[in-house]
């Protein structure tokens, strides 16, 4: 959608110059009420769906920043609230104005707030901690309200602060278990000394966090956050970029990272893993997973580790990432609810290793191929030799030189990404048509379609989905389903993101610029529709054949974000259905039959529903036995889901012939790679059940005709 960026940008320097919205308007340039104007000139200007900043808006705004600031209620006062209260129903007319006086006026008592607290967490941890008494702690802050006087305020951190020491208490206690086993002439440590320890040892991690990340921000990093609050109001895919954040940005984007290779995401107040790079050390380690809790991080050089339960995720990463080479230990919460320390080594991340790759595998006497594709990538200044659409053919060519008879197209946890890339891929899979419509705010819709009418692929295929496929991978499977070229398995819909974003440098907004660099902003500029004229927005791609995951009831889709665009749909495209399948309805019928029987598929629904009420506990003893018997009883509890991870399907899975020339020649460990994807591959239930809708779906002409196409 480059084309839309350049309109977009050209409306916005249009408007800016008509304006004479330049920094000569500030005789005094003031950088904070230049980035407000900006910002919100862009989002009224080029939002697909600008709000009213009206006294709505404003005290949308208003709840939104002060919990952004202080979610857990452990800076401002009940009597700071009242203060900033007044203003309101009013940052509606400051932002017009370029008023920054309710930023300042938190900001302010925000850093006097901080030093207060500094004095009483120190206060608070130099006093011991009694785990023998019942009392907890609760963990939704929304039941809690602000504190009303000092006496008050200590109490929240002290409570606080005994809840994050307890899984200190309890790791020295394990160790102390340990060593006693291995050497029975060991003398252990008093419940006192592990106490004492165990509260130094979150001083460590507290003091830590406040030196290195509180301490270095600047008010300009104070003033991004109240920025980026100000933008979220519109969707949650439009989001601002500060000058360092955007620096962070551009590394993502140049395709190398040092670190242990994961993505993470903020959830409450816990830093989740939502994605492992495939070859990054995490990855490697095979002791990391998806919806992993991070919560401590400890570099080889100290002996304490920090905790970074309801820190900012950027403040996170900077403890978690590091150079190649250099080790960090993280204490990870599983799903399940236990607790266990992991070390990694750092290292380079290859992006490249996103990329796509393919398997083949024989069932019965008949060859079927899988591609599994995590990102629809793209580079736009070297598209004809990068991109996911390429790849995917050459993967494709690769398989039915080794006799294909059916694909499987594996778009789990695929969170989307190129337009043109999609549109490329589909095609093919068609011979020619349209594949998704895109709208703009005023403007009539466009249908982008495949023009090319020489098919890749024109075989059974099979799209696998989940609640993580998004964006890119929705209208992929959207586009199968509605020409009824694919049978889609997977989650009951999909993420249910049906919006698109452009990055604007907003220092190209400027005819000059002496205010510094004002950062970038992703906006959301379109929405796409199914060629049906149905919206993926909110509802996602409804699976043929839907079967339970691990995320089944856990929420993890737009729907469940703040501010989401809504629901809607336009007139349908003209396009015509594949028609080479014969029983496409009676292997639909099949599938469902086979999972509603599957055992395996039964555990790991009963294994989603025990970790959603894992997650749903919000209420925590701080009776040291009483969480410790909540602990084991997790752990006990967890061994009756064992048998997901030790299942097999008997099939074997091996590189095709191009890939296994590679790997003698190969120094980047592809063959280990390769090996450690088959085998996992040889354990997925969806993986299966995908070869078993190939085998049962029938083209209504010999497959061996289809397979012996091979078109460029």
């Amino acid at each position: 959608m480059k084309r839309n960026y350049k309109i977009l940008s050209l409306l916005l320097l249009l408007a800016f110059g008509s304006c004479s919205f330049t920094t000569k308007k500030f005789s005094n340039p003031d950088k904070d009420k230049l980035l407000v104007q900006i910002i919100t000139f862009v989002l009224e200007q080029g939002h697909f769906d600008p709000i009213a900043m009206n006294d709505a808006f404003s005290a949308e705004l208003f709840s939104d920043y002060i919990e952004v600031l202080d979610p857990v209620k452990r800076y401002f006062y009940e009597s700071d609230y009242k203060d900033f209260e007044k203003y309101k129903f009013f940052l509606d007319n400051q932002l017009k104005a370029t008023e920054v006086t309710f930023f300042n006026v938190v900001h302010e008592r925000m850093l006097k707030r901080i030093e207060e607290a500094k004095k009483i967490y120190k206060e608070v941890l130099s006093e011991p901690f009694d785990y023998s008494i019942d009392e907890v702690f609760d963990t939704n802050y929304e039941n809690s309200e602000f504190a009303k006087n000092k006496r008050e305020m200590k109490e929240r951190w002290r409570i606080q602060l005994k809840f994050s020491t307890l899984s200190n208490y309890d790791d020295l206690k394990e160790q102390e278990k340990l060593v006693k086993e291995k050497d029975a002439s060991y003398v252990m440590k008093t419940d006192e000394e592990i106490e004492k320890e165990a509260r130094e040892a979150t001083l460590k991690s507290i003091d830590v966090y406040f030196n290195d990340n509180i301490d270095d921000l600047q008010r300009e990093d104070w003033f991004a956050i109240y920025v980026n609050t100000i933008v979220e109001e519109f969707d949650p895919h439009t989001y601002y970029l500060a000058p360092r954040g955007k620096e962070d940005f551009d590394q993502r984007m140049s395709g190398k990272l040092e670190g242990i290779g994961a993505k993470l995401q903020k959830r409450m107040d816990y830093i989740k893993i939502v994605e492992l790079i495939s070859g990054g050390p995490a990855w490697r380690g095979k002791e990391l997973e998806v919806e992993d809790v991070i919560l401590k991080v400890k570099q080889e050089d100290e002996e304490y580790p920090v905790n970074i339960v309801g820190m900012r995720i950027n403040d996170a990463i900077k403890y978690i990432k590091g150079p190649k080479g250099t080790k960090v230990t993280l204490t990870i919460k599983k799903v399940d609810g236990t607790i266990k320390d992991v070390e990694i080594v750092r290292d380079i991340v290859e992006l490249v290793e996103t990329y796509a790759k393919s398997s083949i595998v024989e069932k019965g006497n008949r060859k079927f191929g899988v591609i599994n594709l995590p990102a629809f990538y793209v580079d736009f200044k070297d598209y004809k030799n990068v991109n996911a659409a390429k790849d995917v053919k050459k993967e494709i060519e690769r398989l039915k030189s080794e006799g294909m008879e059916g694909l499987v197209l594996d778009l789990r946890n695929n969170g989307g990404g190129s337009l043109p890339a999609v549109v490329d891929m589909a095609g093919l899979f068609i011979k020619e048509g349209p594949v998704v419509q895109v709208r703009s705010t005023g403007e009539n819709k466009e249908v982008l379609k495949d023009v090319d009418k020489s098919i890749s692929w024109d075989g059974p295929l099979v799209v696998l989905v989940n609640e993580i496929s998004a964006s890119a991978s929705e209208i992929m499977a959207a586009a199968m389903q509605d020409y009824k070229r694919a049978i889609i398995i997977g989650s009951k819909q999909t993420y249910g993101k049906g919006t698109v974003q452009n990055v604007i440098n907003l220092n190209s907004m400027l005819k000059s610029n002496t205010s510094g660099d004002l950062g970038a902003l992703a906006l959301t500029t379109q929405k796409y529709y199914r060629i049906n004229g149905g919206s993926v927005q909110l509802e996602g791609v409804k699976s043929d054949v839907k079967v339970p995951g691990r995320f089944s009831f856990i929420d993890v889709g737009e729907k469940d974000k703040e501010n989401p665009l809504p629901w809607d749909e336009i007139d349908a495209a003209e396009y015509t259905p594949w028609e080479y399948y014969f029983d496409y309805n009676e292997t639909v019928r099949k599938s469902k039959e086979r999972m509603a029987n599957n055992e395996q598929l039964k555990l790991i629904e009963e294994n989603a529903k025990w970790v959603k009420t894992k997650i749903d506990e919000t209420v925590f003893s701080l009776n040291y036995d009483t969480y410790k018997a909540r602990l084991d009883l997790n752990e006990e509890e967890s061994k009756q889901f064992d048998a997901i991870n030790n299942y097999q399907t008997n099939l074997a899975f091996q590189s095709h012939s191009y890939e296994k020339s590679l790997f003698s020649k190969d120094t980047t460990d592809l063959k280990e790679k390769r090996e450690r994807w088959h085998k996992s591959l040889s354990q997925d239930v969806y993986i299966e059940e995908a070869l078993n809708v190939l085998e049962d779906l029938k083209m209504s002409y010999p497959i061996k005709k289809a397979v012996a196409k091979v078109r460029k």
